[in-house]
């Protein structure tokens, strides 16, 4: 996959590309069958298949702190769409400069004239353009005016789970909940969270025999609190583990932290890059009378972590 980060670097428009564009959020089963369609329509024209995304995400430009932890940080989210097999990226870096260019003249100067745009792949409620002010109708009658195609795919829903539209923001709602196994069916993989080993306060192998990594969260969405089967990437290897996040009732500790104990690996990881993977919750976070105690527990953790994953 070719992976363009302005639209300056797009030096001549691509042979017949066929475009969808989005945030992205999650990369989820619905935006893979966005993804899917697109590689389908470029097949059959035998054009180039396309996705153009933005970064920041737009909401973090217009509305500040109000945007949720992202699902998918900036890095993965180009992995998996690589991974989709789409033959080009474009990401336009988000400004309120670019937030203000009307739909017309982002179809038009963008879509057409730089990318080269043939045909376009969107779901139904799409909305692109200043103030939203371009949707699917519009889309239309632009394609009618200027010669692409628009081809509108119908939402991806799981009835049969219960879980029904697959969306970002219903996935954003399980992973905080803890449903992790939900949260795989919209997402099609487990949630991932990645981050650098931080040094913690040195009593998960000092005081309890179970040597932590402490990850340090950027950006991300986490997890309910709670205790987690999980499987941790590092060293080009995936380890089993067991993950809490939390604030450690046992030992009254008002900081929140991600720390996963991976099975079967010795070693020191701090300052590495490390990806967890959640795969099942375990139990919530709960308040022992002591460090034995608490120490039994997650010998029994580890066990049901080990039934989980194998």
């Amino acid at each position: 996959m070719d992976l363009i980060e302005s639209l300056e670097a797009v030096q001549q428009p691509f042979p017949k590309a066929v475009v969808t564009i989005g945030n992205f959020d999650g990369v989820h089963i619905g935006h893979q069958a966005l993804f899917h369609e697109v590689m389908s329509k470029a097949d059959a024209l035998k054009g180039t298949s396309l996705a153009l995304t933005f970064e920041p995400h737009p909401a973090r430009v217009l509305n500040g702190n109000r945007l949720p932890p992202l699902i998918t940080l900036y890095e993965q989210k180009v992995e998996l769409i690589e991974r989709s097999g789409i033959d080009v990226l474009v990401v336009i870096p988000f400004t309120r400069e670019f937030a203000d260019i009307s739909a017309r003249d982002f179809i038009e100067k963008i879509l057409i004239q730089r990318i080269g745009m043939t045909a376009m792949v969107v779901g139904e409620d799409y909305t692109f353009g200043k103030n939203r002010e371009g949707d699917v109708a519009l889309l239309r009658r632009l394609s009618r005016e200027w010669g692409f195609q628009v081809h509108v795919v119908d939402w991806i829903t799981l009835p049969i789970s219960g879980l029904g539209r697959v969306s970002s923001t219903r996935i954003r709602e399980l992973v905080l909940e803890g449903e992790m196994e939900a949260a795989r069916k919209l997402l099609g993989r487990h949630y991932q969270i990645r981050g650098t080993v931080v040094k913690g306060r040195n009593r998960g192998g000092r005081l309890l025999g179970f040597p932590t990594a402490n990850v340090h969260l950027v950006d991300e969405l986490c997890p309910k609190t709670g205790v987690y089967a999980v499987t941790v990437e590092c060293r080009g290897k995936r380890f089993p583990g067991v993950a809490n996040i939390g604030y450690s009732p046992t030992f009254d500790d008002p900081l929140f932290t991600v720390e996963a104990h991976l099975l079967d690996f010795q070693g020191d990881l701090y300052g590495e890059k490390i990806r967890v993977n959640f795969v099942g919750r375990i139990r919530d976070e709960i308040r022992f009378p002591g460090i034995q105690a608490l120490s039994e527990q997650i010998r029994k953790d580890i066990q049901k972590a080990r039934r989980i994953l194998s």
